[in-house]
């Protein structure tokens, strides 16, 4: 007599079946590649509630039972003032996908809607100030962040297009406020699209955006990361490739071509070559 699977162990057994190119590969490639786990490291699969984070939270669950390196794994939700029903959304999916996450409070939300101009940059240096602070005293020494592929290469063309700088968004970052504390981002070459298959195959609903200034039309402002997106997929349409050749310039630097760049806070720039 044949076992019925769980919800959770449909998700799994789709990434490790249909979806193991897309999601399993490329998540093992860049845990190898940018040697984010060591043994006896201890993580913190910080879950916000989006897709994202639930997949990230997902796949290093189903690595923490099989893995030949030895690491422990705690889940940590951080609610900054959700409404109550995007909180029960939450542990609800949680639940289905058997991830017993640790829920802990904050006010970041009610803080930030009284700054004034656009408070994302504060939330997000809040919000990983808390998530940092948190999993340090859960004796975790990393965080794990739902960033992929395409916040990646989204990341890299804003900077330059608004903040008039090279830089992007590195795999695993060091804490400079939390010490012996990283940052890694296991879904680094992982698609968007290929995650949003993965969560309308199972049939599963997350968040989208929790922001209160989502539900405020009188604050609520065009997205630059919505441009730069529409811009890749209009690019896309003429160059199938655009994407990857973005995703590849930021591992392929040609650093004896720049004008000036700064290392570790030092500013340098080409005429100390001459």
């Amino acid at each position: 007599m044949s076992r019925e699977l769980t919800p959770a162990q449909i998700a799994q057994r789709s990434i490790q079946k249909k979806y193991v190119k897309q999601l399993w590969n490329p998540f093992i490639t860049a845990v190898k590649q940018y040697q984010l786990i060591q043994a006896g490291d201890h993580i913190a699969a910080c879950i916000s509630g989006g897709k994202d984070s639930f997949l990230t939270a997902t796949l290093l669950h189903m690595l923490h039972k099989h893995s030949d390196v030895p690491f422990d794994l705690t889940f940590l939700c951080m609610d900054p003032g959700y409404r109550p029903e995007v909180r029960q959304l939450i542990l609800s999916n949680a639940a289905r996908l058997e991830l017993p996450v640790e829920v802990f409070d904050t006010n970041i939300f009610s803080y930030v809607v009284k700054q004034q101009g656009s408070p994302c940059y504060l939330c997000a240096r809040m919000r990983r100030g808390h998530l940092y602070a948190e999993a340090q005293a859960r004796g975790c020494n990393k965080i794990a962040l739902g960033h992929h592929f395409n916040d990646v290469i989204e990341t890299t063309l804003m900077s330059t297009l608004y903040g008039a700088q090279v830089q992007s968004m590195p795999p695993k970052l060091r804490s400079t406020n939390f010490e012996g504390m990283q940052l890694i981002r296991p879904l680094y070459q992982v698609h968007e699209a290929d995650i949003i298959a993965w969560q309308h195959y199972n049939n599963l609903e997350f968040i989208r955006c929790a922001c209160p200034f989502e539900y405020d039309p009188d604050t609520a402002k065009t997205s630059k990361r919505r441009e730069v997106k529409n811009l890749i997929a209009t690019l896309k349409q003429t160059h199938p490739n655009v994407d990857k050749c973005i995703f590849q310039s930021i591992h392929n630097v040609r650093l004896d071509t720049m004008v000036a760049w700064t290392h570790k806070g030092v500013e340098h720039d080409f005429l100390q070559l001459f």
